[in-house]
Parts: C-alpha cells; structure tokens; sequence
C-alpha cells in the first residue's frame, strides 16, 4: 500500500495517484467477470447436453442437437465479453486530445 502513495509524496495529486489504481481494480473486475461468464457457459451448456443425452437414449425421437443453438447463440455474446475484456485498448493520450479538438471545434461553431 505505500507504494501507491509514492506518487503522492513525489507531488503527484491524489487523483493523479489514483487514477491508474481505479483502472487497474476495473480491469481486474472486468476478468474475474468474464471468469464467472465462462464458468457459467461451460456448467449450463454440459447440463443442456446431458440432458439431451438422456433424452436421447429414452426416446426414439429426432436426434437434432438442439444443444448447438444455445451453444453458438451463447458462444457469440461470450466472444464479445472476451474481446472487451482482454482484446481492447486503452485510449491515447493522442487520440482523447484530438477527439476533445473535435469537439472543442464543433462547439464554437
């Protein structure tokens, strides 16, 4: 914990200090979401195929493997969460100065 208050020492401003530790505590949230995302896809896919197992071996019925379409349907909003969790860059300093300019100009008009 001292360490994060180095920079308040060194004349850093508070919020200075504590900004790249709000970002770090939202990045590690952001993954230990995703973990409970994943877990939660992989325990209720299994149970939805062994129930289609058992149904399978009970019944003479068609064999179609519903299962895939909550799989797939699943397996796309999952790959979303993982991309904004681990596939996503921090914003520039460069690129939020050019987007304020845009604005800052759009406003004077």
């Amino acid at each position: 914990m001292t360490e994060l208050l180095t920079p308040i020492r060194n004349g850093t401003s508070a919020a200075e200090a504590e900004s790249p530790v709000r970002e770090a505590l939202a990045q590690l949230k952001k993954k230990r979401d995703f973990r409970a995302h994943l877990l939660a896809y992989v325990l209720v896919n299994a149970f939805l195929w062994l129930i289609w197992a058992v149904v399978l071996t009970a019944a003479d019925g068609p064999w179609f493997p519903w299962p895939l379409l909550p799989l797939v349907g699943w397996g796309i909003g999952l790959i979303f969460h993982a991309w904004d969790t681990y596939g996503r860059k921090p914003f520039s300093d460069a690129e939020i100065a050019r987007e304020v300019e845009r604005l800052r100009d759009r406003s004077l008009r």
